[in-house]
């Protein structure tokens, strides 16, 4: 585990995560970043079809549904999962559940299919460390495939699916 200085803040680097002192700081930082990088993908929260197909450059990469869930005049919350098979038959992985804060411009992942919402998971008298630690991995997560995405030059298509 090595400790640095950055930006101000100390961290820790453990196993190549990034995990800072300030959490909660940082948290809200990684919500803001994963809501620009969302938006990299559909170019307009507002006119977000029911479902949608993000597909990479490379027609080779498995394309990237997002199914709006809910919507409400300051809230979204969508699905992010890839396509893998057939359409009839697709099996679509992790099933990522995120909530777009509209007003707030932040992203958050609630779960998905591998890690279930803190409340179930952790129980509602978790102690809120453990909170902040859960949430923590799932944004990170969030971050780092939304990177992919945007590194692969994923990019919603008109056309809903």
């Amino acid at each position: 585990m090595r400790q640095q200085r950055m930006s101000n803040e100390v961290f820790t680097e453990n196993r190549g995560v990034f995990s800072p002192f300030e959490k909660s700081l940082w948290l809200h930082r990684i919500c803001e970043a994963n809501y620009r990088r969302l938006l990299i993908l559909v170019r307009d929260f507002d006119g977000l079809e029911s479902t949608v197909m993000a597909r990479a450059r490379d027609p080779s990469k498995p394309p990237l549904r997002l199914r709006v869930l809910e919507r409400s005049v300051f809230t979204l919350e969508i699905e992010l999962s890839h396509e893998f098979g057939r359409v009839a038959d697709a099996l679509g992985e992790p099933g990522a559940r995120v909530r777009v804060c509209l007003d707030a411009k932040t992203v958050e992942m609630l779960s998905d299919q591998d890690r279930p919402a803190p409340s179930r998971i952790l129980g509602q008298d978790a102690p809120l460390v453990r909170v902040l630690d859960y949430k923590w991995s799932l944004n990170y997560f969030l971050m780092r495939w939304l990177d992919h995405f945007v590194a692969e030059e994923y990019a919603a298509m008109d056309v809903p699916a």
